[in-house]
C-alpha cells in the first residue's frame, strides 16, 4: 500500500500545475455555496439581532431603509433631517424614552455619532479604558477604531470636511479622546461617540474665537458699538476645544431648531408603542416612525429570494464543473495508457493500477476539501467584521 501512495504522490508533485489547478476548481466548487450561506445566515442574525434591540425609529419621511442603516449601523447615506425640538415633543407624551441621533460627519472612514448618554445605557455599552465625555469637543471611540488608530485617552481624533472643494466650509474640529469602549461585537465598535452639541459643532452652528475685547486683538476688530463688537475676517477661529477657550465656544441660533437624523424611541409596553405609533399615520405629518425589525425583515426576505436563484445556479454550475473534471480526468487516463502499459510489463496488476489511480484522486479531493472548510471557517470567524464594513459604506 505504501508503493501504491507513492506513486500517487509522485504523479501530482511531478504534475504540480495540473494538480493545482484541479485542487482549486473543486475547492471552489465547495466553498462557494457554504461560504455563501454562512455570510448570508450572519447577515441574517446581525441585521435582526441590531433591529431587534431598537423598538422604533422616528425620522423625516423618505426612505425607512435608508433611516434604519444610517441609525443602526452609522451608513454612508445620510437621511432626511429634522429638528431637535421632536425629541422634547416625543418625551413629553409620556409613551416612549427618546434618544436623539446625529449621524452625518466622518473622521476618515469612521463615522462620527453624535447622541445622548443614555444611548451608552441603552445599547449596553461601557467604558474600557478612560472616561465618559465629560465637555463640548470631547468624544468616546468605540474598540475597533480605537484598535485599528492606536488610540487612547488623551489623544486627539480630527473630523474630515464633507466637501474639501469648499473654501469657505468648517475648518476640521480636533477632538478630544477621553475613552474606549469594551469591544461589544456590534457596529458600535466602528464608531466615534460625542454628544450633540459637539455635531453641532463640526457643522458650524457654534464656533470659539479670539477675545476681540482682548488689547492684542485690536487690529482684527473693525468696529465697536457699546457692549458689540464686529470682527474682521482675521479673527482666529478655534478648531479644537481647551479648557482655555472653551468660553469663548456659542452657539448661533436656537438648539432646538438644529438638525438630528433620527430619535431611538424606547416604550414601556406594546400600548404605549402603539399610541406613539398612531401620532405620526397622518399624510400631513413631515416624520415617519419605523420599526427597524419589520423593516430589516423585509431587506432579509429580498436577499434571500435572490440567495435561492444565485444557489441553484451555483449548483448547476458545480454539477457542470465536476463533470468537466471527470470528463478531464477520464482523458487523462487514454493519454496515460502508455504509462499504464509500462506498469502492467513490471508487474503490476490491474487492482494496483486501479489503487494508484483512485489514490491519485482521493489525494486532489481531499486536499481541495480541506481548503474549502479552511475557507468556510475563515468565512465565519471574519465575515461578521466584513459584512459591518459593507453595511456601513
Amino acid at each position: 500500500m505504501n508503493g501504491v501512495l507513492y506513486l500517487a504522490a509522485r504523479y501530482l508533485a511531478y504534475h504540480k500545475f495540473k494538480t493545482a489547478i484541479l485542487v482549486l476548481s473543486i475547492t471552489l466548487i465547495l466553498y462557494i455555496p457554504t461560504g455563501l450561506r454562512v455570510l448570508v445566515h450572519q447577515s441574517q442574525q446581525q441585521l435582526t439581532a441590531r433591529a431587534a434591540a431598537t423598538p422604533l425609529l422616528i425620522g423625516a419621511k423618505g426612505s425607512p431603509l435608508e433611516l434604519v442603516l444610517n441609525s443602526l449601523y452609522a451608513g454612508a447615506d445620510v437621511p432626511g433631517e429634522m429638528k431637535y425640538a421632536e425629541v422634547a415633543a416625543v418625551r413629553e407624551t409620556g409613551f416612549a424614552e427618546p434618544i436623539p441621533l446625529y449621524i452625518r460627519f466622518r473622521a476618515q472612514e469612521d463615522p462620527i455619532v453624535g447622541t445622548a448618554l443614555e444611548y451608552f445605557s441603552f445599547r449596553g455599552l461601557r467604558i474600557a479604558d478612560g472616561a465618559m465625555m465629560t465637555r463640548l469637543g470631547d468624544c468616546v471611540l468605540g474598540a475597533a477604531v480605537a484598535q485599528r488608530r492606536g488610540a487612547a485617552p488623551g489623544d486627539a481624533v480630527v473630523s474630515s470636511p464633507e466637501d474639501v472643494f469648499d473654501l469657505a466650509g468648517v475648518y476640521p474640529l480636533k477632538m478630544r479622546v477621553t475613552g474606549v469602549l469594551a469591544r461589544s461585537d456590534s457596529p458600535d465598535d466602528e464608531a466615534i461617540f460625542t454628544d450633540l452639541k459637539t455635531t453641532w459643532l463640526i457643522e458650524g452652528r457654534a464656533h470659539g474665537h479670539q477675545d476681540l475685547a482682548r488689547p492684542e486683538a485690536a487690529g482684527q476688530v473693525l468696529r465697536k458699538e457699546g457692549n458689540v463688537v464686529a470682527g474682521s475676517a482675521a479673527v482666529v477661529e478655534f478648531n479644537e476645544v481647551t479648557e482655555d477657550n472653551i468660553d469663548s465656544f456659542h452657539f448661533h441660533g436656537d438648539p432646538s431648531t438644529f438638525p438630528i437624523t433620527a430619535i431611538i424611541a424606547a416604550p414601556e409596553d406594546h400600548k404605549s408603542a402603539t399610541l406613539l405609533m398612531g401620532r405620526y399615520q397622518s399624510p400631513s405629518q413631515p416624520l415617519q416612525i419605523v420599526r427597524p425589525l419589520r423593516v430589516m425583515e423585509e431587506l432579509l426576505a429580498t436577499i434571500l429570494t435572490v440567495q435561492s436563484f444565485v444557489f441553484a445556479a451555483l449548483v448547476i454550475v458545480g454539477l457542470a464543473a465536476l463533470a468537466t473534471a471527470a470528463l478531464v480526468f477520464l482523458l487523462s487516463l487514454r493519454l496515460r495508457r502508455r504509462e499504464i502499459e509500462t506498469m502492467v510489463k513490471i508487474g503490476g496488476s490491474r487492482k494496483r493500477i486501479a489503487a494508484v489511480m483512485a489514490s491519485e484522486v482521493a489525494a486532489a479531493a481531499g486536499a481541495s476539501v480541506g481548503l474549502a472548510a479552511l475557507l468556510t471557517w475563515m468565512t465565519r470567524a471574519f465575515g461578521s467584521s466584513v459584512i459591518r464594513n459593507l453595511i456601513t459604506q
